[in-house]
């Protein structure tokens, strides 16, 4: 922040990038001649590049269709399909199940695959999106891998998406990077650098750890950071590397990176529970499933208006008595119940740093019966106020770790996104901390789907070199240094 912007108390207020809507009709009517600034008219068509974000959670299962306007780099949303995962249908006699939510929702192929399917249609109706002629590019993902045992489970559910999407219409050269120029849409071809440089790995202008996967949901980490930095579009702040970003639905994700060039490295990954300790606590008002019951179910604007806030900060210290925030032992297979391998990822230089309630989740129960002593002492109001505290407190002990590890770089950003991130008072209480750590914090909604039409962006090369979103912070495009490194 800026000396003027101190003196005046500029910056207190927390920067959202939210979500703007455009209709497929505007996308596919774009004029041929319009006026930009300082140049007039421009005789360029603008080219938008559609993919549907297919999320798989444990607590919501979406759709998200997004457009990306690869001449401003923009990405807006077409629709938004959400639907509660706890509405998978049960196992059919003779169906295998292959795992469960955090929830202990139990999952078939066939379930998860009807489910993906419904919802994927949903979407595509509702925004009079094409399979063929309208959409590009299919990106799946899933936070679904905490009730997990083998990693031969999480291919079952991975199988199981595709198939979804296979059920729905998508080809499959729509769910796979383009081996080259000729494979894209003609007006696609344009546009894409595939000629000039390969795909590797690298997203939005960071690697990925290197090794072995580090922590169950990793991918989620991957996709939020890159979908903060393209939601950033729409502020004043360039949220470039290096940064600092968390994911606040049912289970916690995020990466720190560094300021490597060309490429950042993933330096910290964070995993464990998030949305989950709000989603127990709101379990004690016994006004929701008791199994997959959320406190999105109750959460309505003005939910918190007349709670009493000193009284929440000091339920939000109690609970945080069952919360374990750390840096995770080299010798822990799970960790918040999520599948992690610490090992490899302090081999590999990544520092693991996880949010727990007990040990795997063995406090949950405690956290639902202070949510029932909470909400009959104090009402409905002041539980929502103390959810907005303990997520702050999440936030805070999460980054004060981080710092004590040394794994956070000088002029960091701070992206937070994520339900249980940044609804309610979350922000300004998070901000009024945050501000004293990093240069600048923004709060984002719907980053995942934003992350996963960068990653269909990078996957076939369609970079805007004068609207760059990968490398650093106040730098240019580093297409230059990518195709040097890339001759070696």
């Amino acid at each position: 922040m800026s000396l003027l912007g101190n003196l005046f108390g500029r910056g207190s207020k927390p920067i959202f990038a939210k979500s703007h809507y455009i209709y497929t009709e505007t996308i596919k009517s774009t004029p041929f001649m319009k006026k930009t600034a300082g140049s007039g008219l421009n005789m360029k068509r603008d080219i938008y590049y559609v993919v549907a974000s297919v999320e798989l959670g444990n607590t919501t299962t979406k759709c998200i269709l997004t457009a990306t306007n690869l001449t401003t780099s923009k990405t807006y949303l077409l629709d938004k399909t959400v639907k509660m995962t706890r509405d998978i249908r049960p196992p059919k006699e003779g169906e295998k199940v292959f795992g469960e939510t955090v929830w202990e929702v139990e999952l078939t192929k066939e379930s998860v695959s009807e489910m993906v399917r419904d919802t994927i249609l949903e979407s595509l109706k509702k925004a009079h999106v094409d399979v063929e002629e309208d959409l590009d590019f299919v990106v799946r993902s899933t936070g679904v891998t905490a009730g997990f045992a083998t990693p031969d489970e999480v291919g079952e559910l991975i199988i199981a998406l595709a198939k979804g999407c296979l059920e729905a219409g998508i080809p499959p050269r729509k769910m796979a990077p383009a081996m080259s120029k000729d494979n894209l849409r003609k007006d696609l071809q344009e546009e894409s650098y595939l000629d000039q440089v390969m795909f590797d790995g690298a997203v939005v202008g960071v690697l990925p750890p290197t090794g072995r996967v580090v922590v169950a949901n990793e991918m989620e980490g991957e996709l939020v950071t890159a979908g903060i930095k393209v939601a950033s579009n729409w502020t004043n702040v360039d949220f470039r590397n290096p940064c600092v970003s968390m994911d606040f639905g049912t289970t916690l994700a995020g990466r720190i990176t560094n300021n490597d060039k060309p490429y950042a490295r993933t330096i910290g990954n964070f995993c464990g529970l998030a949305g989950a300790i709000s989603d127990s606590i709101i379990r004690g008002t016994e006004k929701v499933d008791k199994r997959g019951g959320a406190a999105l179910d109750l959460y309505e604007k003005g939910i918190i208006k007349g709670a009493d806030w000193k009284a929440a900060a000091k339920y939000a210290t109690e609970i945080h008595e069952h919360v374990d925030i750390r840096k995770v032992p080299e010798n822990r297979e799970r960790f918040g119940t999520v599948p992690v391998d610490p090992k490899a990822a302090y081999e590999a230089g990544t520092t693991l740093i996880g949010c727990d309630v007990g040990k795997d989740g063995d406090e949950i129960p405690t956290l639902v019966k202070l949510g029932h002593e909470i909400f009959e002492t104090s009402g409905i109001h002041t539980l929502f106020a103390t959810l907005d505290h303990v997520s702050t407190n999440v936030v805070k002990r999460l980054i004060e770790e981080a710092f004590e590890e040394g794994v956070i770089e000088e002029g960091s950003m701070l992206g937070v996104t994520g339900r249980a991130g940044i609804t309610g008072k979350k922000p300004e209480l998070i901000l009024d901390f945050s501000k004293d750590y990093f240069k600048e914090t923004i709060f984002v909604s719907d980053a995942l789907a934003m992350g996963s039409a960068m990653m269909a962006r990078c996957m076939n090369s369609l970079g805007t070199p004068t609207k760059p979103v990968g490398g650093s912070q106040g730098g240019p495009c580093i297409l230059g240094p990518r195709r040097k490194l890339q001759k070696k």
